[in-house]
């Protein structure tokens, strides 16, 4: 706890550091440790999010998830945290109906899903070439790819030739890879034309489920996607912080856990 007053940059850069440790801050708890009010508290929040290092939510700030940073291609991403994305995998299946129609976002989560389905008849619809590989060879799985340039970061299909086709789908089910997950700011993408993307998908959908690993939960990504309240269904680790996981179900989300390692 400071001892004597704090100068602007140096609360920022306090606020900054809790942020990056914990992922999330709130305005009263700032307020005592830093031996100042809410209101300048709140005042330094608006700050920072204005600069783009933090996203501002009612009663405190969520640490931003910024773009990657040179190295981390979607090959690179698949090989990390594979165990953790196999049980998540595992408790996503049963969440596809056979017989369904399914959109399945790019993502390296959402390639383990891929991967996992089982021999069941369905329409899976992606725009994601890895995803598209993963299902190739499934004999019962009617495969529909949704074209146009390759964004290089995301492994994906997201401009407008893609946004063209999707006008021809309408998917009972919509797995969404989410950049970051949180139950007030809900589901956010790091680039522009990734989360108009996903709106959309989202909006032709029945249900929409999105998969994630622990450290996405309780952070934004710039761009929002879906707010919390339109998820229909959030698998999470078996140890996702309680409060996020109540704070979903509050907001009428069903949220499933993967299996303990």
């Amino acid at each position: 706890m400071p001892t004597d007053p704090l100068l602007l940059q140096e609360r920022h850069a306090l606020i900054l550091q809790r942020l990056q440790t914990d992922g999330r801050v709130l305005a009263p708890d700032l307020a005592q440790w830093l031996q100042v009010s809410e209101d300048t508290i709140r005042r330094d929040l608006r700050d920072l999010a204005a600069a783009g290092l933090c996203q501002k939510v009612y009663g405190g700030a969520l640490r931003m998830e910024l773009p990657a940073a040179p190295g981390g291609t979607p090959a690179q991403r698949r090989s990390a945290q594979a165990g953790r994305k196999a049980r998540l995998a595992a408790a996503a299946v049963p969440c596809v109906a056979p017989g369904s129609v399914v959109f399945i976002d790019a993502g390296s989560t959402n390639l383990a899903i891929a991967s996992a389905l089982g021999e069941q008849r369905l329409t899976v619809i992606t725009n994601a070439p890895a995803i598209a590989a993963a299902l190739i060879d499934k004999p019962l799985v009617e495969l529909i790819v949704i074209g146009g340039r390759i964004h290089a970061e995301t492994g994906a299909s997201i401009g407008a030739t893609a946004m063209r086709e999707l006008e021809l789908i309408c998917p009972d089910l919509y797995i969404l890879g989410a950049c970051g997950i949180d139950a007030q700011a809900g589901i956010s993408a790091i680039h522009f034309e990734e989360a108009e993307f996903k709106r959309r998908v989202a909006a032709l959908s029945k249900t929409v489920l999105v998969a994630t690993t622990n450290d996405k939960v309780g952070t934004a990504a710039p761009y929002a996607v879906l707010a919390a309240a339109s998820l229909t269904e959030l698998v999470a680790e078996h140890d996702i912080d309680a409060r996020q996981a109540d704070a979903f179900a509050a907001r009428g989300v069903r949220v499933l856990r993967a299996a303990q390692p």
